[in-house]
């Protein structure tokens, strides 16, 4: 049987040279060729021997784990931005993200929804996401690259298929590319930052409704939801046989800092938390007509990018049933100080939602962490409605060029 010469084999003779040298020196000194070993003892020959001499090095040290690293600006977190990260930790061990400062959006995009503070609360929050380096630069320059690489001991950076240019039209990872130290994943179709925007300010109302009705339908979502997409987001475990079932439900409209504060609070309480969320029409009737700003399908990939999330039911029912809590073995049920107005409930304390989980005696309102509310975070866009149309009038143009550009592109 031929031997196979493998690279990784000599590590072995690296890292155990006093091994290898004597095995050699033994062989010098009795005047014998290596293959003399293979004759005496069922003793393999020296080539036979590399690969055990590299399982030694990778029992003492290991495989050496593959860091990626990829930035971004995060604002107004949406499950785009999650399936990127997900993407971008498959292609190694550990996942370090640089969220880049409120100064450098600023100067290369337009003001920034949400403050760095939030925007670190968001990605620290999701499942894939290892390490977070704050105040990264937009651009990957030489001086930083380098910190990635021997600080940070980053082996590859990462971005999606979208082009990302600085001001003066010039490619932001061109060194990255230069350096053989880059990758690239699949943009997730149908969602951005600025398709958000722009459903925010379709909603303005000091618009005419003709007007509305026709922004609204230039931005509503063109996500197309598969079940393969659901699965690779789930955690796909159930709860153990004795745990503790935490359920707290709401719309999580517009994924925001609060949202991930909760729920962390939440899973604190119990094993595993049960996320319940409300269907488009729950939603449209307790805020109005103009919410929910996602749709069920995009709310519920957001809910379960969550690290605190063990699970969720995508359409959940607004009232609490006694069949529920026993369907999915429920121990407490939660809900925050801190939510948006519900309409169904004014004046009809009857019909409760929580009812019935109050009767049993599991019932618990939470403290909210932060105030932050999706109406809030829209507000904010609504005040500056000027700057985010000019800015996004800008980001339309170039999304709009690369859908008509762009190529089929395997893998996500």
């Amino acid at each position: 049987m031929e031997f196979e010469s493998n690279s990784s084999n000599w590590e072995g003779v690296y890292y155990y040279p006093h091994l290898f040298g004597g095995i050699m020196v033994t062989a010098a000194l009795l005047g014998l060729s290596t293959s003399y070993f293979g004759g005496m003892m069922g003793f393999p020959t020296l080539p036979y021997m590399l690969p055990y001499l590299t399982n030694l090095q990778k029992k003492k040290g290991g495989k050496k784990r593959i860091r990626v690293y990829m930035d971004g600006c995060f604002d107004l977190m949406h499950y785009g931005h999650a399936n990127a990260l997900r993407q971008a930790k498959a292609l190694g061990d550990e996942l370090v993200v640089g969220l880049v400062s409120d100064e450098e959006i600023i100067t290369n995009k337009g003001p920034p929804v949400l403050s760095m503070e939030e925007r670190l609360a968001l990605v620290s929050g999701l499942k894939w996401v290892d390490e977070v380096i704050a105040n990264a630069p937009y651009e990957i320059t030489e001086e930083f690259m380098k910190r990635l690489f021997n600080e940070h001991k980053i082996d590859y950076i990462i971005h999606g298929d979208d082009p990302c240019l600085l001001p003066d039209g010039s490619d932001a990872y061109a060194l990255a590319k230069k350096a053989g130290r880059y990758k690239q994943i699949k943009r997730t179709e149908g969602v951005s930052s600025t398709d958000i925007v722009g459903r925010i300010l379709a909603s303005i109302d000091d618009k005419k409704e003709c007007e509305k009705a026709f922004e609204k339908s230039k931005h509503a979502s063109n996500f197309l939801p598969t079940s393969r997409r659901i699965v690779q987001f789930s955690n796909a475990k159930g709860p153990g046989p004795n745990a503790r079932v935490v359920y707290i439900d709401g719309a999580f409209d517009l994924f925001h800092a609060g949202h991930v504060e909760i729920l962390k609070s939440a899973r604190q309480l119990g094993d595993f938390l049960l996320v319940g969320i409300y269907t488009d029409e729950i939603v449209s009737e307790q805020r109005g007509a103009h919410f929910p700003l996602m749709h069920l399908h995009e709310r519920s990939l957001s809910v379960l990018s969550c690290r605190y999330v063990d699970e969720v039911i995508i359409g959940a029912p607004c009232h609490i049933t006694k069949d529920m809590i026993t369907t999915f073995n429920i121990s407490l049920v939660v809900h925050g100080t801190v939510s948006e107005g519900n309409s169904s409930l004014n004046g009809k304390l009857d019909l409760d939602p929580y009812s019935v989980p109050k009767s049993m005696g599991i019932f618990k309102m939470l403290d909210s962490p932060k105030n932050i509310t999706t109406t809030s975070v829209a507000q904010r866009i609504k005040a500056n409605h000027e700057i985010y149309e000019k800015r996004n009038a800008k980001k339309e143009a170039s999304e709009k060029k690369f859908y008509e550009e762009r190529k089929y592109i395997s893998g996500d």
